[in-house]
């Protein structure tokens, strides 16, 4: 095409690991303030808070993810880092003027003003999803859940988006390099186009089952050509006891009244023997839909509401700057000065935020902990599936007991 170029470095409209190691992915206003600041022999040493004044849809709480490429991205500079654990449910107030920092950075501020955008781009991105995954937890309860979205969104963001979608709650993933990274088999049977290329769903469910090795459940996409009711019993009826679910993937403009089409099927398939066969529900699906459909749907595939969840508006300011041998307290209007500690109760969620130096009250610990002394990572990182396993314990303690927030 006239006029057009390949890039001279690279395949894609993407940034390497090392430009974001070295903040070449930062905005142009950090560069210039270090630079006056450097002139001008002005450095000092500050303390910086993340937080978010506010989540999406005003919500009292969320899940933070994202702590450890914070970690691997502050690595080597001479700073000191607190921070929640990766996974842990923060409180929001909305209207409030009380926030909970998830990461406390201090050191001079030159040392780490250019990482500003990635920090917050790796804390904002995955924390939305890891929050949108836990609420579509508790609208499935006990329900198979498997993020389908990666499609939805950039490919180099797949294994992130799914990390963040499994420590939040998904209990599998559909993509190939996220599973292979977490350690977990990519799930996941047919598409339409497979059944498409045959012309025919009976013998594309056929020519599955005779390909596929056992391990892989065969799970039959059920709404191509015809009324589900039709393709289910025609599934059953082409695999029998090898059917392990069916799948509706049925568009929004086809669906009319989609908790009846799916009452229609099991009903079908029940009468025929098929009440082992699960349903599964993909396409469209957020919190709401899934929530109104748990008590009939086996499993649900969800796609766009995750991988396009929005994200958490995480803010970075100071709130300290060492004046002489001390630090003030100082922070721009509508912030709280002061470097702060969050402190949770043992027994709910109840936290206290405090000014850091005050000591725990009776009966709760500190969120914020030791991550980086002094450029080195001292915090030592859990498996993915350990993160997740305390993340739902919490997220399911979230729906039996009230949220407080305050200060002391």
């Amino acid at each position: 095409m006239s006029g057009s170029r390949d890039l001279a470095d690279r395949l894609f409209w993407l940034a390497l690991e090392e430009e974001v190691k070295s903040a070449e992915t930062t905005d142009v206003y950090f560069e210039h303030a270090v630079e006056v600041l450097l002139k001008k022999h002005v450095d000092p040493e500050v303390v910086m808070e993340v937080y978010t004044r506010r989540l999406p849809e005003d919500a009292e709480w969320g899940v933070v993810t994202g702590i450890y490429e914070a970690a691997k991205l502050l690595e080597g500079c001479r700073v000191n880092v607190k921070a929640m654990q990766e996974g842990e449910v923060f409180l929001s107030r909305p209207g409030s003027a009380i926030v909970e920092p998830v990461i406390q950075i201090q050191g001079r501020y030159s040392e780490f003003a250019k990482y500003e955008t990635p920090l917050l781009g790796f804390l904002c991105s995955s924390s939305g999803i890891s929050t949108k995954s836990a609420r579509i937890r508790i609208a499935a309860g006990e329900k198979i859940l498997l993020s389908f979205g990666t499609r939805r969104a950039h490919p180099v963001l797949a294994p992130m988006i799914d990390r963040a979608a499994f420590i939040g709650g998904m209990d599998g993933v559909s993509n190939i390099l996220a599973g292979e990274l977490l350690g977990v088999k990519a799930q996941g049977t047919m598409p339409h186009a497979l059944i498409l290329c045959f012309g025919d769903p009976v013998a594309a469910w056929k020519a599955f089952d005779e390909v596929m090795p056992p391990d892989v459940p065969r799970v039959a996409l059920i709404d191509t050509f015809a009324d589900e009711k039709t393709e289910a019993i025609a599934a059953f009826e082409a695999l029998g006891e090898r059917l392990s679910a069916v799948r509706l993937d049925t568009p929004s403009s086809r669906r009319g009244n989609w908790r009846k089409i799916i009452e229609e099927v099991r009903w079908e398939l029940n009468i025929r023997g098929g009440e082992k066969v699960k349903i599964f529900l993909s396409g469209g699906l957020d919190e709401d839909t899934v929530a109104e459909l748990a008590d009939l749907a086996d499993g649900f595939g969800v796609g766009t509401s995750v991988s396009s969840a929005q994200p958490v508006d995480f803010n970075a300011k100071i709130v300290e700057v060492k004046r002489g041998d001390s630090f003030v307290p100082l922070a721009k209007r509508g912030d709280l000065a002061g470097r702060k500690q969050v402190y949770r109760s043992l027994t709910g969620f109840e936290d206290i935020v405090t000014e850091a130096d005050e000591p725990a009250p009776d009966g709760f610990k500190p969120l914020l902990t030791d991550l980086i002394v002094d450029g080195d990572i001292v915090r030592g990182f859990k498996r993915v599936e350990q993160i997740r396993e305390e993340t739902l314990r919490k997220v399911k303690a979230l729906t039996l007991a009230e949220t407080t927030l305050r200060w002391r």
